[in-house]
C-alpha cells in the first residue's frame, strides 16, 4: 500500500514538473510583442469598382471583354447600336448645306439691294439738282426720295435675311455635332486599366440613359482599412510608412503608406466620461498599397484577401522579420 502511494506521488511530481518546464519553455520561446514605434490592424484588402455605363439610351450590339480580363484605359470593350442616330446625323448635315446655301443667296441679295440703293441714291442727287434749275418738278423729287428709302429698307431686310440664314446653319451645325457626340459616346470604352468583375448585360439588350454594362476592378489602387486605438492612431500621420500581409500570401509583404486617417472617432459613446470609454474609442486608417508593387504583382494579391497591416510610428523602429523586404 505504501509503495502504491508512493509511485502515485512520484507520478504527480513528475506531472508537476513536466507542466512547469512546458511553461517555461513556452514563456521562454513566445513571440516578442510589437515596438512601441508599431502599430497593427486586421483587416481586407479592397480595391476601387468602377462602372462602365452608357451615356445614352440604346441596344447593346457589341460587349467584349469576359468576367476576369484585364483592360486597358481607354480601350473599346462595347458598342451601342446607333443607326437611328446615324440617319439623324446625315439628316442634320443636309440641312447645315441646305442652310448655307441660304446665307449665300442671302448675301448675294444684300449685295443687289445696296446696289439699288446706291443707284437710288444717285438718282435722288440728280433729281435735287434738276429740281434746283426748273428742270423737273418737286412731284419727281418726292418720288425719288421715296425710291431711296425703299431701296435702304430692302438693304436692311436683306441684311436681317442674312443674319436668320447664319443662325439657321449654326442651328443644323450644332445638331450635327451634337448627334455625333452621342455616336462616339456610342463607343464604351474603360475608364481605367483594370479586371472585370461582373458583365451585367449581354449583346441585344436594350440599356437606358446611364445603364450599366461592366465593373471594373482598379487594381492600381488597392487598400486596407484598419483600425486603431486612440493613443496609437493620434501617433500616425499621412503619408507614413505601413507593411500589409495577407494570409494567403505570408511570404509575400506589400509595401505600403498610410493614405487616411479619419479626423473622428469610430465606435464612440455619445458622452467621454471615464478611461474605459475613452479606450473604447478608434479611429479608421486606409493602409494603400504601393502602386509598383501592385503592377508587379497583378495577378497576386486579389480584392477580399483578409491579412494585417503593420503601421511605423518611429522611423527609426525596425519592421518585424514576416514583413521584411529585401532585408529592411
Amino acid at each position: 500500500m505504501d509503495s502504491v502511494r508512493l509511485r502515485r506521488v512520484l507520478i504527480s511530481g513528475l506531472l508537476l514538473v513536466l507542466a512547469v518546464g512546458g511553461g517555461v519553455y513556452l514563456y521562454v520561446q513566445r513571440p516578442a510583442g510589437l515596438p512601441p514605434g508599431l502599430a497593427v490592424g486586421n483587416g481586407r484588402l479592397e480595391s476601387i469598382e468602377v462602372d462602365v455605363a452608357t451615356k445614352i439610351a440604346g441596344r447593346l450590339s457589341q460587349l467584349l471583354p469576359r468576367e476576369g480580363d484585364f483592360v486597358e484605359a481607354g480601350s473599346i470593350v462595347g458598342r451601342i447600336d446607333v443607326a437611328d442616330q446615324q440617319a439623324q446625323l446625315r439628316a442634320a448635315e443636309a440641312q447645315a448645306h441646305q442652310a448655307r446655301q441660304a446665307v449665300n443667296e442671302s448675301r448675294a441679295g444684300v449685295q443687289k439691294s445696296a446696289s439699288d440703293a446706291r443707284l437710288a441714291g444717285k438718282t435722288l442727287q440728280r433729281s435735287k439738282e434738276l429740281v434746283a434749275r426748273g428742270f423737273v418738278s418737286s412731284a419727281t423729287l418726292d418720288k425719288d426720295v421715296t425710291g431711296v428709302q425703299g431701296a435702304r429698307a430692302g438693304l436692311s431686310q436683306a441684311q436681317s435675311r442674312v443674319a436668320e440664314a447664319d443662325a439657321a446653319v449654326a442651328a443644323a451645325v450644332a445638331k450635327a455635332e451634337s448627334l455625333q457626340v452621342n455616336i462616339d459616346d456610342a463607343a464604351l470604352k474603360a475608364p481605367i486599366k483594370g479586371r472585370v468583375l461582373y458583365r451585367l448585360a449581354e449583346p441585344g439588350e436594350v440599356l437606358a440613359a446611364g445603364g450599366k454594362a461592366l465593373t471594373l476592378l482598379d487594381l492600381s489602387e488597392m487598400y486596407m482599412t484598419i483600425y486603431l486605438p486612440t493613443e496609437k492612431a493620434g501617433q500616425v500621420a499621412v503619408g507614413s510608412a505601413a507593411r500589409i500581409l495577407l494570409d494567403a500570401l505570408p511570404g509575400q509583404p506589400i509595401p505600403a503608406t498610410v493614405s487616411f486617417v479619419a479626423a473622428k472617432a469610430q465606435f464612440t459613446p455619445r458622452e467621454v466620461e471615464t478611461r474605459t470609454e475613452r479606450e473604447k474609442l478608434m479611429f479608421r486608417l486606409k493602409i494603400k498599397a504601393d502602386a509598383a508593387w501592385l503592377t508587379a504583382h497583378r495577378d497576386l494579391a486579389k480584392a477580399g484577401m483578409p491579412g494585417i497591416a503593420y503601421v511605423r510610428l518611429d522611423a527609426a523602429t525596425p519592421w518585424p522579420a514576416d514583413v521584411l523586404i529585401d532585408g529592411k
